[in-house]
């Protein structure tokens, strides 16, 4: 009889994924173009990105048919699950103490399988409806997955290795997949637990994934997977600690130079005498290495929403540019004085040549009980810069800089701020001397004082640059 129904169940599989193969891929979507609308259906084939236009005949019989091979999918995915339900979860996503929706996961690598009743769709995190109000899974896989350490992180595999997992996304679930930067959490449908009992806001967390991320060997006591460490996201080594009571992110650098902990140093010095608001960075050494060390700056009456999720509310138009795209999602959000604020970040990278401000690691805070937006999030996350993988001979005020998230060159991303007058250009005077003297208290064998001069002389030329650009407007 057992047998029986695995062949059923594989015709019916069988059946489902040919029904799919004969539904159109893919998605359709509108572009702007002199004024008109035009539409598209777009898919990928083999790595192939394609597209075709669609007259406006085609349109809605086209739209059914994707919507009818998506629920075939949904369907599939659904069958695989009560194949195997013995590896999955039955959760609820929570929000601090609010259920938000049921979620079926896989308990090998804490994906999402199925997505079910929505109890509070006002909690749902941003970024994940279509344009029209409604879930769309993917976007919500796509959120939960991002809450995953990268499998680029540095020393991950071995990592990995040491705690017999496949995968970083195997660590959400040992978690509850609690972090230290929103109040969204894993309930187990049959664990009696509340937020009060686990959050890492109030509670203390064990450091023994942060060890092991950190090179540590692995321990004959078992592993207590209570840790916000398994949903930090970045490719550098971090860890949290609980340092006089305040959760602290230590983060190293990367080889050659290992500059980046004290890159944040000095673009924070920089930043307190522009009075540009900003997270704090100190220096901790540990085994010889320098590390960053910042306080968190979520409590847990607040939380980070990025710009990567702000960015998904909105459709962007054809001739918009990524700049007003953002700025047009934030107002969307009725987030106030978002364009001067992205001024001022822009300003700053500028100044310390970042080469890594990426759509994850800058964004804005919001209330959790309101839910409405309180503003910018002070500006973190600030180590690739200063030419901190170059050479000494290669570390130039404008050659060579890696720039996001607007422009492909600090100059250019510069011509985007057409008011300056935030700035004390006197203030700009102090900035050369105060860098010097933080990178000299630093210096090591990976930062000597050639180095220091290179970087110091580089930074002075984008200042008196600056300075030209600002006076050409007045």
């Amino acid at each position: 009889l057992k047998g029986k129904k695995v062949y059923l169940k594989l015709i019916e599989e069988q059946d489902i994924k040919k029904k799919i193969s004969e539904y159109p891929k893919g998605y359709i979507t509108r572009k702007k173009i002199r004024g008109s609308f035009y539409f598209y259906q777009q898919w990928s084939e083999k790595g192939v990105k394609h597209s075709r236009f669609i007259n406006e005949k085609e349109l809605y019989e086209l739209n059914n048919l994707i919507e009818e091979r998506k629920k075939l999918q949904e369907k599939l995915k659904e069958l695989y699950y009560l194949s195997n339900k013995s590896n999955y979860v039955d959760c609820i996503l929570m929000f601090k103490d609010s259920p938000v929706i049921d979620l079926i996961i896989d308990n090998d690598n804490s994906l999402i399988i199925k997505a079910g009743t929505i109890h509070n769709s006002s909690l749902l995190p941003i970024g994940v409806n279509n344009l029209n109000g409604t879930l769309n899974n993917n976007l919500l896989s796509d959120w939960w997955k991002e809450r995953s350490i990268p499998t680029s992180r540095s020393g991950v595999r071995e990592a990995l290795e040491k705690l017999n997992l496949l995968n970083p996304t195997s660590l959400i679930i040992k978690c509850h997949g609690l972090s230290l930067t929103d109040q969204y959490w894993l309930k187990e449908k049959e664990i009696d637990v509340s937020w009060k009992d686990i959050n890492f806001f109030d509670n203390d967390f064990s450091e023994d994934i942060g060890e092991i991320l950190f090179g540590g060997e692995r321990k004959d006591k078992p592993i207590n997977f209570s840790s916000p460490d398994s949903t930090s996201i970045g490719n550098l080594k971090k860890r949290w600690k609980i340092i006089n009571g305040k959760r602290v992110l230590i983060k190293g650098g990367s080889n050659p130079f290992r500059q980046e902990p004290i890159n944040e140093v000095v673009a924070s010095k920089i930043m307190e005498v522009l009075d540009i608001d900003h997270v704090n960075y100190s220096i901790i050494q540990e085994k010889g290495y320098p590390y960053s060390a910042c306080e968190n700056f979520v409590s847990k009456d607040n939380e980070l929403v990025t710009a990567y999720q702000i960015n998904k509310i909105s459709k962007r138009y054809n001739d918009e540019s990524v700049y007003q795209y953002l700025l047009r999602c934030s107002r969307l959000l009725g987030i106030k004085n978002a364009e001067i604020n992205f001024n001022k970040m822009i300003l700053v990278d500028y100044l310390i040549a970042n080469e890594d401000r990426h759509l994850n690691n800058f964004g804005f805070i919001r209330d959790v009980k309101s839910l409405k937006f309180i503003g910018f999030a002070p500006i973190f996350d600030s180590g690739s810069s200063f030419g901190f993988d170059k050479i000494n001979e290669d570390i130039k005020p404008f050659d060579d800089i890696l720039c996001k998230p607007f422009k492909s060159t600090h100059q250019e991303q510069l011509t985007l701020i057409k008011d300056f007058s935030f700035i004390k250009i006197k203030e700009l005077d102090k900035i050369p001397d105060i860098a010097y003297q933080t990178f000299k208290k630093y210096k090591s064998i990976y930062l000597n004082e050639a180095r220091i001069v290179a970087i110091i002389g580089s930074l002075k030329k984008r200042i008196a640059y600056l300075k030209d650009y600002i006076n050409s407007l007045n």
